[in-house]
């Protein structure tokens, strides 16, 4: 017995294949595009009622924390670092959260490694 494929697969050999191989390379560019893009973006959070303000960029970078003196207690150094802890992670989640819908939206959520 001959398997078949059904209607509309197979036969086009290698135009198909040329064909996806060009949807993948416009796919790639516009990723790189878009990752180029996120990588200047920069994003901000803050802890402790904006009394610490962290701001990291595209590239999971910290760019700058910026501290309120008035939160500055030489007694309790362990709060400033906690407020400083949880302002950067925020802003560090939110470049991540952006990077990952941006490339899902254009990869229609595949996972491809080394574009991501």
């Amino acid at each position: 017995m001959k398997a078949r494929l059904p209607q509309g697969y197979g036969g086009g050999g290698a135009a198909n294949l040329q064909q996806l191989a060009k949807q993948a390379q416009k796919m790639q560019e516009q990723m790189e595009a878009v990752s180029a893009e996120l990588d200047e973006k920069e994003y901000s959070a803050t802890s402790g009622g904006d009394a610490v303000k962290a701001t990291v960029s595209g590239k999971m970078e910290v760019k700058s924390v910026e501290i309120k003196p008035e939160v500055i207690d030489p007694d309790d150094a362990e709060m400033l670092g906690d407020l400083v802890t949880a302002a950067v992670n925020e802003a560090l989640r939110a470049a991540s959260q952006e990077r990952e819908q941006r490339m899902g939206a254009l990869s229609g959520g595949m996972n491809i490694p080394g574009l991501m």
